[in-house]
C-alpha cells in the first residue's frame, strides 16, 4: 500500500466484505506485517468502527455493530444500486421516504465525479399505481411492532376500529407482512383466543413491552397462505410460489405487485410469495429483483428456475 490512508481504506474494505478475517490472511492480503495490522486496527477504533480482536492461534479480527453509525466504505457498484434504490424509495412508512431524499444528497455529494456522472444519468421517477394511494405507516411504530414479532413479545397497543374507536388489544406479535401496499401484524389475540390481522397504520403501542410468548401453529400451512385466505376470495393467477429473498422487504414489496406477501427475515433479507400465469412467470418474477434467492417451493417453481437459467444462459451467443 502507497500510504497509510490507503492502507487503512483497504483494511475497512476487507472488514465490511466478511464477517471474521484472521489476522495473518489480513495482514497477507495487505502486504504489511500482522504488527502493522494491529496499528491500523486501534486506528480504525479511533475513528469510530468497532473492531473485536479474538485471540489465540485462530483469532483475527471482525467489524461489529456499534452504538453509533460509522462511516461506510462502498465500491463502485454498490454506491450505483444505492442511488437507484434511494431514487425508488417508497415504503408507505411515515419519514422514510423524506429521509431516503436526504440520503441520496448526502451520497451525491460525496461522490467522484465519474460516479456521479452515472448517478446523474439513472433519474429514475417512481409512479404511484392509480387509485393505489397507502396509509403511511409511523416508522416508531413499525420498529415496535416488528421488535415484538422478533421477540416473541405478547403486543399490548390500541386499535381503531371502523367507527373511529379505539379499542384496547393484547395480541402475541407473530409475523410482520405486506399485502396490497399495505403493513399488517398478524398475531393471535389473547382477548378473543383467535387469530387476527392487524392493520399497522392503525395501532398505537402501549409504552413497556409484554410477556414472552412460546409460538404457536398457524391455522395455516403457513403465513403466506393465512394471509391470502383472509384477504383473498379468488386467487386470479394459477401459479404461486414462494423464496427467501435478499432484499429488504420494504423494497420487494414496493416491486411484487399486489397480490403479493412479503414478510421480513432480516433487515437486508425478506419471504416472498408471488404468484404468475405459468410457473415460468412465477420464476421470472422473482428473478427480476437481481439478488440471490432460495427457492422455498413448491417444487414447479424449482423446475422453472432451472429452464428460466437456461434459456436466459442459451440467449447470450459464445
Amino acid at each position: 500500500m502507497s500510504t497509510p490512508s490507503s492502507r487503512l481504506l483497504a483494511l475497512l474494505s476487507l472488514l465490511q466484505a466478511r464477517r471474521d478475517w484472521p489476522g495473518e490472511v489480513l495482514a497477507d492480503r495487505l502486504g504489511v506485517s500482522p504488527r502493522t495490522v494491529r496499528r491500523d486496527v486501534d486506528r480504525l477504533r479511533e475513528l469510530g468502527y468497532p473492531v473485536h480482536a479474538s485471540k489465540g492461534p485462530d483469532g483475527g479480527y471482525r467489524l461489529d455493530a456499534g452504538t453509533q453509525m460509522p462511516p461506510l466504505l462502498l465500491d463502485d457498484e454498490q454506491a450505483v444500486a444505492l442511488v437507484v434504490a434511494l431514487q425508488t424509495a417508497s415504503t408507505g412508512v411515515a419519514g422514510v421516504d423524506e429521509a431516503a431524499v436526504r440520503a441520496l444528497a448526502t451520497l451525491r455529494q460525496v461522490m467522484p465525479a465519474r460516479l456521479r456522472a452515472a448517478a446523474d444519468a439513472l433519474q429514475v421517477t417512481a409512479v404511484a399505481r392509480g387509485g393505489s394511494t397507502r396509509p403511511q405507516v409511523d416508522q416508531q411504530v413499525l420498529m415496535a411492532v416488528g421488535s415484538a414479532v422478533r421477540a416473541h413479545e405478547v403486543l399490548r397497543f390500541d386499535y381503531e376500529g371502523g367507527s373511529d374507536t379505539r379499542l384496547p388489544r393484547r395480541a402475541e406479535a407473530h409475523h410482520l407482512v405486506t399485502w396490497g401496499g399495505r403493513w399488517y401484524l398478524v398475531g393471535y389475540d389473547l382477548d378473543r383466543a383467535d387469530w387476527r390481522t392487524y392493520r399497522v397504520d392503525r395501532i398505537t403501542p402501549k409504552t413497556g413491552s409484554g410477556p414472552r410468548f412460546a409460538p404457536r401453529p398457524l391455522p395455516a400451512a403457513d403465513v403466506a397462505a393465512f394471509v391470502a385466505e383472509r384477504f383473498s376470495t379468488v386467487n386470479p393467477w394459477p401459479c404461486r410460489g414462494e423464496a427467501e429473498v435478499d432484499m429488504a422487504a420494504s423494497e420487494v414489496a414496493q416491486w411484487a405487485g399486489r397480490d403479493a406477501l412479503v414478510e421480513p427475515l432480516g433487515d437486508h433479507s425478506c419471504r416472498a410469495v408471488l404468484s404468475a400465469w405459468s410457473w415460468d412467470g412465477v420464476a421470472a418474477r422473482f428473478a427480476m429483483f437481481g439478488v440471490p434467492l432460495r427457492v422455498v417451493g413448491p417444487p414447479e417453481l424449482a423446475d422453472a428456475m432451472h429452464r428460466l437459467a437456461a434459456r436466459l444462459t442459451a440467449a447470450v451467443p459464445e
